[in-house]
This record gives C-alpha cells, structure tokens and sequence, in this order.
C-alpha cells in the first residue's frame, strides 16, 4: 500500500482577499477581507466594500474548513476551498458561503452569497 503525500490546508493568514457580494440578482458588491490573525479557532481581521475598513471577529473550524464572522453589518458563513497550480507555483484559495446582512445596514434582514479568493506561493 503506496502512501500519498499529505497536504494540510489551513487558513493563511495575514492574507487578503477579494470578495465579491451579491443580493437578489443585484450586481455583485466588490470588496476586500484582511485576515490578521487566527489563534486556535479565533479569527480577527477587517473587511471593506467602501473605503473604511470595518473589524471582524470569527470563528475557524480546522476540520471543515468552515469560515464564520461578523462585522456590525453583517454576518459571514463560508468554506474554504483550494486548488494547487504547480506550474506557476500557487496555491488558489476561495472561500464562498452565505451573508445575512443585519441592522444598522440599509440591506438589513437581506442575505445572499459571497465569495473570496486569494493566492499564496507553494512551498
């Protein structure tokens, strides 16, 4: 019996992200997500779709791979996912779920998907 080689897959961090929203076959809101830091399965960072960067808190389940936060605008639920491309060294992350948006956002009870992506170099 061959053993393959494994490969652990976490959330990178610091990192950034582009992140694309979208609400009832509106056109997509166009954003960026900082991961500062994530310590066992805290997550803190900040995400913008204006110009002003708003503070997140969240949750990182390692063994799903699921992505929880909030900022005081919204709620975030989403998976991570990866693709490797070793012809340009580069691994693909995207991470994709749903968005409830919440008081006092002007789109308050409205909740549509959202996804992210990011890139980092192969080891």
């Amino acid at each position: 019996m061959a053993i393959g080689q494994m490969t652990r897959v976490s959330l990178p961090y610091p990192s950034t992200w582009e992140v694309q929203a979208r609400f009832g076959g509106r056109p997509a809101s166009l954003g960026t997500l900082v991961i500062h830091s994530v310590s066992g399965n805290r997550v803190s960072g900040a995400i913008s779709f204006r110009r002003d960067f708003i503070p997140i808190q969240g949750f990182w389940d390692e063994r799903t791979r699921q992505l929880s936060f909030e900022s005081p605008y919204a709620t975030f639920v989403g998976t991570l996912a990866f693709r490797d491309d070793p012809q340009i060294s580069l691994r693909h992350y995207v991470l994709h779920g749903n968005v409830r948006m919440k008081p006092p956002s002007i789109r308050a009870g409205e909740t549509g998907t959202w996804t992210a992506t990011t890139n980092t170099r192969m080891c």
